[in-house]
């Protein structure tokens, strides 16, 4: 199994950018498919993990989540809040090619960089997945991206087409034969 990667985080912010700044002049206080929280909000949660993730891999606290906030202003437009994304989302690259593999800091557990680098990947995906529907714009997640999460954040994933798996396995979307999901956590800690 390959571990996810800087090259991979910036693929995602690279492929949210693509296919969202297009839209920028629509109305992004919408809300971002099923969610609550409106398309604006959605990308600066993108950005607010991704920051996160970054504090936690440099940071390494083995007790919690590190006590600072990051707070896109309200004034933001949506090609400025996806600007953000990708700052973001080089600064957890950075992070997580620079540490050493044998890394771990806190969420929710012990966790490796590669870890870190899976749930920027997959907060990228999923929710460039809910603003795309929100904004009425049709797009799937890649399929190698999707593969790179199932196979380390959800090890009990079910065989199928990696996006529509991933959607599934995160209460957005299908599989035929399965029931669809009310709740669902991944597995980034280890061992």
């Amino acid at each position: 199994m390959s571990a996810v990667t800087g090259a991979d985080l910036r693929e995602a912010a690279d492929e949210m950018t693509r296919v969202l700044l297009p839209h920028r002049d629509r109305d992004w206080s919408v809300p971002a498919g099923s969610l609550s929280w409106s398309c604006w909000t959605t990308a600066a949660h993108v950005a607010h993990d991704l920051l996160a993730y970054a504090g936690q891999v440099t940071g390494r606290p083995d007790d919690g989540y590190l006590p600072y906030d990051l707070r896109v202003s309200p004034d933001a437009s949506p090609a400025q809040v996806l600007t953000v994304v990708r700052a973001c989302a080089g600064l957890l690259a950075a992070a997580v090619d620079a540490a050493p593999p044998d890394t771990r800091a806190w969420h929710w557990g012990p966790c490796d960089p590669a870890g870190f680098a899976a749930m920027g990947v997959a907060e990228t995906l999923l929710h460039t997945r809910d603003i795309t529907l929100g904004l009425g714009v049709p797009w799937q997640p890649s399929q190698r991206l999707s593969a790179l999460v199932l196979r380390r954040l959800f090890p009990d994933a079910p065989p199928g087409a990696a996006p529509e798996v991933l959607l599934w396995m995160t209460g957005r979307g299908e599989l035929p034969g399965r029931a669809r999901r009310t709740s669902w956590s991944w597995r980034a800690a280890v061992d």
